[in-house]
């Protein structure tokens, strides 16, 4: 097997009744299999809707492409296909014009007739007045808002290809997106201008909206627009990864995935309806914020409230206000909320319409987890995603889940744990997570392409281990496992520990090199207010550790931080602080 420096071997395990689905690509070229694998196996690619083909001429390989399952028959997509158009144009034809759709901070509501106006007029500008074409990019760039969402909807309906980017990157951020998507035109939130037209090139095209350029443009623009003739493998929608492990990645998702993932989990395991109200913290430019605040709303009619600002104070009045059911948000948020809950019990009364708490993002400790059991009495459904699968592939299932663990592969994937011979090994090892289904990892222009897609499978560069029961418990990040003078240790399962002491607020584990034990378990913790961080705590904290886990595994060194490295998704970015032990111990 090809080595890969980006996703290191580390001779781990996975169930055994898998081993049968490993096989090599070439032996799914069938074309009457049950599996039908979209350019892998010489079935041809539907035609283009594009007339600029930048997008699909960097796509991978059909031989570094991941095998995809598309035989369920939810995902049965017609070969012409607008995703927009399948997610927004229904709702008119059934009557659903005046039905609250998109709901901001302050409360003011879109309906789904006002959406799908302000979307076609916008569809309109941008091929009438500034002459987009299918296959063109086009950046956007600003806070969930309702008017941000249009535009999301607006590209995408036009044909063209959206290039959504976090509201905080800085202009030389910025410029590897615009140099890397080959962009000529961006939509832009007036607030966030500056760092965008610090990064573009004069031959840009930077149209403001919010009391900008744009809605001076609609406004004057009749409501109707005929959606792109796309097909369901053109490229939709180019996310890049938000660089928790160094240099963001170009991932390409293709018109059927952004329905996909809304037939998915949505349908199977969280069971939305057009009753439901969804509420959440992540940016629509992040998969997770995609997929729960705006693809499953919009596609079985339910509404959204979009924030600007995700705080859990903000969250939390939004979620007792508008009577949300389904809230989407991250570990971080959960425990800024659990902790404005304890100091205000009477809160929790009001969310007694919340009926699913999802989480993502980040691994999801137990004791916050337990937490919000314990304020509110609801679980939080863990659950991993990531941009290059776009949304969940492992979730935990309401009613069925199992504290700590992230939970069973989404219906529509399939998932197992190799060892470094990409062989699954029996349950309670700890592996590599490997997963394939519906969507997949298609990097533009990029070699690690060879390091994600192995053998037809996505390789996410988790580390897990599966139970007998078919429950997934997430470890690591593969290079976030720690090897300690020949032990294993997961940086996870110590966190979580650290997690429960009272003066912890939050924390990350690491591998820190050593000369005598290879590397050490090193703790960087995050403590709470009014918390002397001293060498006695430092103490207190390692002997906490040593009573609850093995004390093989217990941080042999620890480090006081005002805060820990985050992506502005709010991952921890552990590789930083790897990245300063090392060459603290090159220096020494």
């Amino acid at each position: 097997m090809k080595a890969c420096a980006f996703a290191p071997a580390l001779g781990l395990g996975a169930q055994d009744d898998l081993a049968r689905r490993l096989r090599p690509a070439s032996d799914h070229a069938d074309p009457a299999a049950p599996v039908r694998h979209a350019g892998e196996d010489g079935r041809r690619m539907a035609r283009s809707g594009h007339l600029d083909n930048f997008s699909r001429d960097r796509l991978p390989a059909p031989s570094q492409r991941p095998d995809f399952l598309l035989d369920r028959p939810e995902l049965a997509y017609p070969e012409r296909l607008n995703a927009v158009a399948a997610l927004l144009d229904g709702w008119r034809e059934r009557g659903w014009d005046d039905k609250p759709c998109l709901i901001d901070g302050a409360g003011t509501v879109w309906s789904y007739g006002h959406v799908r106006d302000t979307v076609d007029r916008i569809a309109r500008v941008l091929t009438e007045d500034y002459g987009i074409v299918p296959g063109n990019r086009v950046l956007l760039r600003g806070p969930n808002t309702p008017m941000l969402a249009a535009c999301w909807l607006a590209v995408i309906k036009a044909g063209a290809v959206l290039v959504p980017t976090m509201p905080l990157l800085r202009a030389p951020e910025l410029a590897d997106v615009l140099e890397r998507a080959g962009i000529d035109m961006a939509l832009c939130d007036t607030r966030y201008l500056d760092d965008l037209e610090d990064a573009a090139k004069p031959s840009m095209r930077i149209v403001g909206f919010r009391d900008g350029e744009l809605e001076h443009r609609i406004a004057g623009k009749p409501a109707g627009f005929e959606a792109a003739d796309t097909a369901n493998d053109d490229v939709a929608l180019i996310a890049f990864t938000s660089g928790t492990t160094g240099t963001p990645k170009a991932a390409a998702h293709l018109h059927r995935h952004l329905l996909a993932i809304a037939d998915l989990s949505p349908r199977t395991v969280l069971r939305t309806t057009a009753e439901d109200v969804f509420c959440g913290s992540p940016t629509l430019a992040f998969a997770y914020g995609l997929g729960g605040l705006l693809l499953f709303p919009l596609r079985v009619g339910a509404s959204v409230i979009l924030l600007e600002r995700g705080t859990h104070d903000r969250l939390l009045d939004a979620l007792i206000r508008h009577k949300a059911t389904v809230l989407f948000t991250v570990p971080t948020v959960y425990r800024g909320m659990i902790a404005h809950l304890e100091r205000d019990p009477a809160l929790a009364e009001g969310l007694t319409s919340l009926r699913l708490c999802v989480s993502a993002g980040e691994p999801l400790p137990l004791p916050t987890f337990e937490g919000w059991r314990e304020a509110t009495g609801r679980e939080i459904l863990d659950s991993l995603g990531t941009t290059e699968l776009l949304n969940a592939v492992i979730h935990a299932v309401p009613g069925d889940v199992r504290p700590g663990s992230t939970g069973k592969p989404v219906p529509g994937y399939e998932a197992m744990v190799v060892d470094d011979q990409f062989r699954p090994v029996p349950p309670g090892q700890v592996g590599r997570l490997a997963v394939r289904g519906a969507t997949g990892c298609l990097y533009l222009d990029d070699p690690r392409q060879d390091c994600y897609v192995q053998n037809g499978w996505n390789v996410t560069g988790d580390a897990f281990h599966v139970d007998e029961d078919g429950f997934f418990w997430y470890h690591a990040r593969t290079d976030d496992l720690i090897v300690s003078a020949g032990y294993k240790i997961s940086g996870l399962e110590v966190e979580n520990i650290l997690m429960g002491h009272e003066a912890v607020q939050e924390c990350a584990v690491i591998a820190a090199p050593d000369p005598v034990r290879g590397t050490i378990p090193k703790a960087f913790v995050v403590i709470r207010e009014g918390t002397l961080p001293d060498e006695h705590l430092a103490e207190l904290l390692q002997s906490y550790v040593k009573e609850h886990i093995a004390p093989y595994k217990y941080p042999r060194a620890v480090e006081f931080l005002d805060a820990l490295p985050r992506t502005e998704t709010g991952k921890v970015q552990r590789f930083k602080l790897r990245r300063r032990e090392w060459e603290h111990g090159e220096n020494d």
